[in-house]
């Protein structure tokens, strides 16, 4: 596949080919808040911050990103299996952080899934840490 992919800020209507992307992307999950009416939500609420990698007109990866005024976060970074190891995921994430950092965002945080050893050196070869004195912690309302 042709590396000719362009990046741009992910739209409401990007969010059906994200969604499945993601659903297939191998560590990351769709849960509750994933829905396209919550997802487009977020996007109004941070906007400009979530990316996309096209490729003639198709969704080959996608990130979203957003802050709650100071701290960043990313979750469901994907890219299509094809164009793995082609720097989507990379570009991805800086043009996310650069956005984060151009509204003042000075750390950014991402959720990791222990089972997913790719994720894991993908994030780890580029410089973030795990959080030794923190564990993720959640409740449903």
């Amino acid at each position: 596949m042709s590396n000719l992919w362009s990046l741009r800020p992910l739209l409401p209507s990007d969010l059906p080919a994200a969604r499945l992307l993601w659903a297939e992307a191998e560590g990351v999950e769709l849960a509750e808040g994933d829905s396209v009416a919550e997802l487009s939500t977020y996007l109004d609420r941070n906007p400009g911050m979530s990316q996309v990698a096209v490729l003639k007109d198709r969704v080959v990866g996608a990130v979203l990103a957003g802050h709650d005024g100071r701290r960043g976060f990313l979750y469901h970074l994907a890219v299509d299996p094809e164009l793995r190891g082609s720097g989507v995921g990379t570009a991805l994430v800086d043009r996310a952080q650069a956005a984060l950092k151009a509204a003042g965002v000075v750390r950014v945080l991402i959720l990791v899934a222990r089972d997913n050893p790719s994720g894991r050196r993908f994030w780890s070869n580029r410089g973030w840490e795990g959080l030794a004195f923190a564990e993720v912690m959640g409740r449903d309302l």
